[in-house]
């Protein structure tokens, strides 16, 4: 126990906080800049097992903010699961690592989520966040979700017990930053990992008051934290879902949202359409067929899945198919 003496000694965690760490299982979906500090500290206070879900490789470009990795992993194009796992093993080897070479889909989400006690969404992907969001509201399980761009990011607890992350940010706005458009400090992304990671040891522990139900903003350029609670935030009925490409049918009224130069139609039965072209005088399901809304990162699907619903009133899903490999923007 000496490793943790100076952690146990916090009167609000205690050797029975120390112990609910010990046998806590957690999910971390995405090990780059913001899983940096959080499977630092997370491993460093001494959780049990940290399962880690990312299909990505180390790249140089990256380096400035994903701090887990050094030089030589970009060099080699190393699985960040792998080098993560590695840096986590030297750091505490009290801590179990499952490292999982993969992207969070839909049609693994409940695999990924099994027999965990909190799941962290630190992959910064809007669809990734909503389908985490989605089944652990389902499954009951506290999720803590964060995101940074530029210099502005946010970090809430949600589910569980709490209001899920659809009550919060039931729509989203007219343009998605991202990291590789708009770039990010790397200090920034530090800041709201950091805040992540404390949010999930409070979880973990049972410190009070909960970080569930409570959203943190942060303006790393001048330093300036807010946030507010949410505990009472009704969840929004009738949003259109996350489905994933394996569960596309014959039966559906499929839309393939993209350029062709952007991929291939998902399925035979799908047709491509401009995003512009969902509206009024466009071909509508059937009814009682299901409309499936198709695009790379899922934002265009989401922005004509409402726009679809003003003019029909039948069941839409959205899938995300992500780029050339696979994986959402």
């Amino acid at each position: 126990m000496t490793r943790y003496a100076r952690q146990i000694s916090v009167p609000e965690l205690g050797p029975a906080g120390q112990d609910r760490l010990r046998a806590a299982r957690v999910l971390v979906i995405g090990a780059g800049g913001l899983a940096a500090p959080v499977l630092q500290y997370l491993a460093g206070a001494g959780a049990g097992f940290l399962r880690v879900v990312d299909p990505d490789r180390v790249a140089r470009s990256n380096l400035h903010r994903q701090t887990l990795f050094a030089e030589a992993d970009a060099d080699a194009r190393r699985p960040k699961v792998l080098a993560a796992a590695e840096r986590i093993a030297a750091l505490n080897g009290d801590c179990r690592i499952e490292p999982v070479a993969d992207s969070l889909r839909p049609g693994n989400v409940a695999r990924l989520c099994a027999g965990v006690d909190l799941v962290l969404d630190c992959a910064d992907s809007f669809a990734v966040s909503y389908v985490l969001s989605d089944h652990c509201r389902a499954a009951g399980l506290p999720l803590i979700s964060a995101s940074v761009v530029g210099t502005d990011g946010y970090c809430g607890g949600f589910c569980g017990p709490a209001p899920s992350l659809r009550a919060v940010f039931p729509d989203l706005p007219q343009r998605l930053g991202s990291c590789a458009e708009d770039g990010v400090l790397g200090p920034a992304v530090g800041i709201v990992g950091a805040v992540q990671a404390q949010m999930a040891l409070a979880v973990l522990t049972g410190l009070q008051p909960s970080p569930l139900g409570r959203l943190v903003t942060v303006a790393a350029l001048t330093l300036r934290f807010g946030g507010f609670r949410f505990d009472g935030a009704a969840e929004p009925e009738g949003q259109a879902r996350f489905i994933d490409p394996a569960e596309l049918a014959e039966t559906d009224f499929i839309v393939d949202l993209r350029a062709p130069e952007e991929g291939p139609l998902p399925h035979p039965a799908a047709r491509r359409l401009d995003p512009a072209g969902i509206g009024p005088g466009m071909p509508l399901p059937a009814p009682g067929q299901r409309a499936v809304l198709c695009c790379r990162s899922g934002f265009r699907s989401w922005q004509a899945a409402d726009r679809l619903a003003r003019l029909w009133d039948g069941d839409i899903a959205l899938v995300a198919l992500g780029d050339a490999t696979g994986e959402p923007e």
